[in-house]
């Protein structure tokens, strides 16, 4: 499994019964998480005192229940701290968080394990990078292959998380640094893209399992992830660096995002092709909670 471990102000503290008590900077909260099958004693003293706890409905969703929360505060990760330390050489990503429907805070945190590893790809390239950011929320796999040198085309359907993913560029120090913010359905400016003739050198994409475009275009992984990387093949340059897909949806194995990858873009370019879990650690024990699945081919 592929472990974001470098988080100084994100930790899993505890996990059971269907539930994760978590430190969020200085705020510890409660959020349900499926993968959680066990139940063991809650002895830690944030399951009785959280700052916020998220309740889920037997009739699906859920909401909030606050005690101790702003509305909205602020974490940072060292960027680049895997490979070289806490020194001067680790960029500082600061991100702006606030609780918001379906649980969510604005951040993926085990995605930092993914941002490292292309964060490298891009430092040592030699060259300039474009990489192209579809489904790409509150920018966390932007502002990692901004800091890195990139130029970032970041796409999502929302205009919200747009904004959100700017304010978060600001925050990072990232806001003159070479990224085009586009509020857009991710499937129709591929296929503009094609039409132009734009390249890119990576590709990123954490689709969802189910969405709505701007204009109401239904999105269902299963049905269209394939189509959609089959299409961001034929954007890569002619020697393209890297591409990622993250998966949530648990029919999404690793094995069939590698199947995915070799299938289009392994089978163009050769390179190499790798998948698997992704997680975060629990406490200061050897648990790691699985949080999904990630596939990456690399230009070998």
């Amino acid at each position: 499994m592929w472990t974001a471990e470098h988080w100084k102000d994100y930790r899993i503290l505890d996990t059971s019964g269907g539930e994760k008590l978590e430190r969020w900077g200085d705020y510890q909260l409660i959020r349900p998480d499926p993968q959680v099958i066990w139940d063991t004693g809650r002895a830690l003293p944030g399951w009785s005192h959280p700052d916020a706890h998220y309740h889920r409905s037997s009739k699906g969703g859920g909401e909030w229940e606050f005690f101790n929360l702003p509305e909205q505060w602020e974490i940072e990760y060292s960027l680049g701290s895997s490979v070289t330390g806490r020194g001067s050489s680790a960029v500082t990503l600061r991100f702006g968080l606030k609780p918001f429907s379906f649980k969510h805070t604005g951040l993926f945190p085990e995605q930092a394990v993914n941002w490292e590893w292309f964060y490298s790809l891009i430092k040592n390239a030699g060259r300039p990078i474009k990489v192209l950011n579809l489904f790409a929320y509150t920018g966390g796999a932007t502002l990692a292959a901004a800091a890195a040198g990139a130029a970032v085309t970041h796409v999502d359907a929302s205009k919200g998380m747009v904004g959100w993913a700017k304010e978060n560029a600001g925050l990072s120090g990232l806001s003159e640094r070479p990224i085009r913010w586009l509020v857009d359905d991710c499937v129709k400016f591929v296929e503009r893209e094609l039409r132009r003739g734009n390249r890119y050198d990576a590709v990123i994409m954490d689709p969802p399992s189910y969405g709505r475009g701007p204009k109401g275009e239904i999105w269902k992984i299963e049905e269209a992830v394939f189509p959609l990387v089959g299409k961001c093949k034929e954007l890569l340059s002619d020697n393209p660096l890297f591409f990622l897909i993250n998966s949530y949806t648990t029919g999404l194995a690793p094995a069939v995002l590698s199947y995915m990858l070799s299938l289009t873009v392994g089978e163009r370019f050769g390179g190499t092709v790798s998948a698997d879990e992704i997680g975060l650690p629990v406490g200061d024990g050897d648990l790691v909670l699985p949080c999904g699945a990630s596939g990456r081919w690399e230009n070998s």
